[in-house]
């Protein structure tokens, strides 16, 4: 029989997906990467008998990368980046194997079937994943058709069954759209945040940001709150002054009445029009009306509105709420969340989802009635022709979801509800009032159908005191009429809600990047998230919007950006070319780096005023090995050392503390020696700020600290104090911590693994000796005698930390909490431990590696 490969986006979609498709009869397996799950199932395909095996991706294989030397900031003029510098395709996810794990599935498969999400992202996908299994298919008979594309838009029985028997081909027009907008923000963004990160953070100490990034939407997207945020400052308050009219009803109440001037700017013509009307005893009543009213449904619900609902009312952040609703599209609670359409395919099944939700103990009633009366047909939007609108797909509780999944999901099963309710019908009555020349009016609202407000109470029409029966030339007794002195507000700062309504309105970012992009402005120190989710620029922020506009205001305004996601819209369609769109968006924006370098000076102007000079920034830390003057240590984000005698800056490791490290030097340069900690249980090394920048050693990388230098001698480098093969990482070696005592810690100098030991020791070294067993370096412990753990009160004890089952007890294997961005590889079970660089005597090299034997450190996977 023939192998057809299925390949969904998640591992939760495949399986889902396998599950209806097998009808739950399929076996089941890990894949050779660990994250991804192989499901097989026996079928029909093609009108023939097939093994089916459906697996995964985790999102995008690959992505979009400068090569070698372009990627270093150092040895690059950013200008190059537009034209010069090649680019290429790497996985996304190196430790996930995922092209190799995709070769092994697909090889001799006979055909494939992309199940990736149906947007112009799971498009690109597909022809990712087609590049790594194609090279590995049984090759096609007679021309025959190998490659298939299935196009649903739920996780349900009927969706997926119906996506199954009408397979497409993928849209390659989509994916070239992808690649051409990651091509853009690669390169655009990438040139314009290296020259300016390297320009101001080599000039001001206190920026608070540890990038400053550019991006052809991010920067838009911070325009408009920097835009809102120069309304409020400019805004200058006016006083104004209103009448406002009390008159007595027969049932000896009262009725306000709204002046028909509104309100006026001159105080004296205002007591003017008071002087005229105060006096007079009796209203008349000119007119009155009645009119009965609707509030119509709301449209169908689409990405935009759902995150702007999530924010403003339920208090979710985009990206947040984002995720929220991807959990429960995969779980097949509610159809696929990306969409930018509003209006309902005529044969979609209104009743069949409605009927899901008949025996929900929150809106059963109102369903039911639905149900038996008939429903309403909901109103027409825009059809993006995209997917249905998001639609709850399967009845749920709060103790079944809970926190935010709940709220989003009911937010969404109310609001289909609604959609397929009737309208809220009221009658708005209006009674227009005379008092002596000067005309007033009163209004109210009685409610005749509630319609979906039932559904949807927070859109109820507010309740209102019914209207006295009159007529007109009727007369009302007058209690009062007074003049009132007020002022204009300035506008609040941008909600999320407002923001992501400007960004859809001028076309920066796609429903699905739009919290991305959000997401970045507040993690870049840009913006900060205030009371009701309004965001307040920054003084970074400000500034720099404030310079982009002063050098060159396309840079930050929506237009040229919406012009290009219109350009990479029709590449989607077909109706441009990938090539000419690409080539003419770059040669325009080089242009304008081109200018903006030159410019530099007008935006540097604008940072002088807010930021201090790195040398009036921080406090004396350690000594420069070059002038031996104290350096200041600049603990604003990226923290830093910087001398000011030199000139020089020096950076360190983020996300930690800082702290000098008991005055020592390097024995290469003189520099004082820092430390740098992630916590009390997490890694800590020291280094030298000199070394660090740059490295001594041809084995050596920029950003090592002594826990990774190669010298033969110094006491602190990994020679002196390595001790053998990271039981975990394929490069890391394990370091002894020499200022953890007496709680102490062996960690990873590359990925994350720390084993904390040996407690209340007195003293622990490394000894030049090294295990029979695994060639690891031994440790001499010392104890005192009261708190010694060691067998017969001994205090005193040599072993392999590895291998020794007096050292097994005494062992605790943690991952540190946080790591710098230099830290390299990470977490990823192996099977073997290869050679590793560990502790070497002076002049010989000694590679350690502990051998297949179980150890105490490597117990703790088992």
């Amino acid at each position: 029989m023939k192998t057809v490969l299925m390949v969904a986006e998640k591992p939760s979609l495949a399986q889902s997906i396998a599950k209806i498709l097998s009808r739950g009869n399929m076996s089941s397996h890990k894949g050779l990467n660990g994250a991804c799950s192989v499901h097989k199932y026996t079928g029909t395909f093609a009108g023939q008998p097939v093994h089916f095996k459906m697996t995964s991706v985790c999102g995008h294989v690959m992505t979009l990368d400068f090569l070698g030397k372009y990627n270093k900031w150092d040895k690059v003029d950013p200008a190059e980046l537009f034209s010069q510098a090649p680019t290429e395709k790497k996985e996304a996810n190196p430790k996930l194997n995922m092209v190799k794990f995709l070769q092994v599935e697909g090889r001799g498969c006979d055909y494939v079937v992309l199940w990736l999400d149906c947007d112009k992202e799971g498009e690109n996908i597909c022809f990712e994943v087609l590049d790594a299994v194609l090279p590995v298919l049984n090759n096609a008979h007679n021309g025959e058709k190998t490659v298939f594309r299935a196009r649903f838009s739920s996780i349900t029985d009927t969706d997926i069954c119906n996506a199954m028997t009408r397979l497409t081909e993928p849209d390659h027009n989509e994916a070239l759209s992808v690649d051409a907008r990651q091509e853009l923000d690669l390169r655009i963004g990438c040139a314009f945040t290296r020259f300016q990160t390297k320009y101001f953070q080599g000039k001001y100490g206190d920026l608070d940001s540890s990038l400053i990034s550019f991006g052809p939407c991010q920067t838009p997207t911070l325009g408009f709150c920097v835009e809102r945020h120069d309304k409020i400052q400019s805004f200058k308050p006016e006083t104004y002054w209103v009448l406002q009219a009390k008159v007595h009803t027969d049932k000896e109440e009262s009725l306000l009445l709204d002046w028909d001037r509104v309100r006026v700017f001159d105080r004296e013509i205002a007591q003017m029009f008071l002087n005229m009307t105060k006096l007079e005893k009796e209203a008349w009543v000119e007119a009155t009306s009645k009119k009965e009213k609707a509030k119509q449904r709301p449209l169908a619900l689409n990405t935009v509105e759902m995150l702007r609902v999530a924010s403003s009312a339920l208090g979710m952040g985009p990206q947040h709420a984002m995720q929220v609703a991807e959990r429960l599209y995969t779980q097949g609670y509610i159809s696929y969340p990306r969409t930018e359409t509003t209006h309902y395919p005529e044969n979609f099944d209104l009743k069949g989802s409605l009927r899901q939700q008949a025996n929900h103990p929150y809106w059963a009633d109102s369903v039911k009635q639905l149900l038996a009366e008939g429903i309403n047909r909901p109103r027409k939007g825009h059809d993006a022709g995209d997917h249905p609108p998001i639609t709850p797909m399967k009845s749920a509780t709060e103790a079944e979801l809970g926190g935010d999944a709940w709220r989003l999901y009911e937010y969404i099963t109310r609001h289909f509800i609604a959609t397929v309710s009737h309208d809220c019908k009221y009658l708005q009555s209006t009674i227009s009032f005379r008092i002596g020349p000067e005309h007033f009016t009163c209004m109210g609202k009685t409610v005749i159908s509630p319609g979906f407000t039932e559904i949807m109470p927070w859109q109820s029409v507010p309740l209102e005191e019914s209207l006295p029966t009159c007529q007109k030339g009727d007369t009302f007794t007058v209690g009062e009429v007074k003049m009132l002195e007020k002022q204009t507000s300035p506008p609040d700062y941008l909600t999320e809600a407002e923001l992501i309504t400007l960004m859809e309105k001028h076309g920066i970012g796609t429903d699905a990047s739009i919290p991305v992009h959000i997401n970045n402005i507040c993690q870049r120190n840009y913006v900060t998230v205030e009371n009701g989710r309004r965001l307040k620029p920054t003084n970074l922020g400000i500034v720099l919007v404030h310079g982009y506009h002063k050098i060159d205001a396309e840079l930050v305004l929506p237009t040229i950006r919406s012009a290009v996601e219109k350009q990479l819209n029709l590449i989607a369609q077909g109706k441009a070319n990938y090539h000419q769109v690409l080539g003419h968006t770059l040669d325009i924006f080089k242009r304008k780096f081109h200018y903006f370098v030159d410019s530099i000076a007008g935006m540097d102007e604008l940072m002088e005023v807010s930021f201090s000079p790195l040398a009036a920034t921080g406090k004396p830390l350690s000594r420069c090995g070059k002038c031996h003057r104290f350096m200041k240590y600049i603990q604003a984000k990226p923290s830093r050392l910087h001398c000011s005698h030199c000139d020089e800056t020096y950076t360190l490791p983020q996300n930690g503390t800082i702290k000098l490290y008991k005055e020592l030097r390097c024995p290469l340069d003189d520099f004082e020696l820092v430390l740098w900690s992630s916590g009390s249980r997490g890694k800590s090394y020291p280094l030298c700020p000199y070394c660090y920048n740059h490295p001594p050693f041809r084995d050596m990388k920029k950003g090592m600290g002594c826990n990774e230098c190669t010298h033969p001698t110094c006491q602190h480098s990994l020679s002196m104090l390595g001790i053998g093969q990271c039981v975990e990482c394929e490069n890391g070696v394990l370091v002894l911590d020499p200022t953890s005592g007496p709680k102490w810690k062996v960690a990873c100098n590359t990925c994350s693994v720390v084993a904390h030991c040996f407690d209340n020791a007195h003293r622990v070294r490394v000894s030049a000796d090294t295990c029979n067993t695994c060639e690891a370096a031994l440790l001499d412990v010392d104890f005192n005698k009261a708190k010694s753990p060691l067998p017969g009160n001994e205090t005193q004890h040599t072993g392999c930390i590895f291998c020794d089952t007096v050292f097994q007890e005494l062992v605790e294997l943690k991952h540190a909490a946080s790591c710098h961005p230099m830290h390299r590889g990470g977490p990823g079970r192996r099977q073997g431990r290869g050679r590793a660089r560990g502790r070497r005597p002076p002049g010989k090299p000694n590679p350690r590696r502990p051998k297949d034997k179980m150890s105490a450190l490597a117990a703790y996977f088992v």
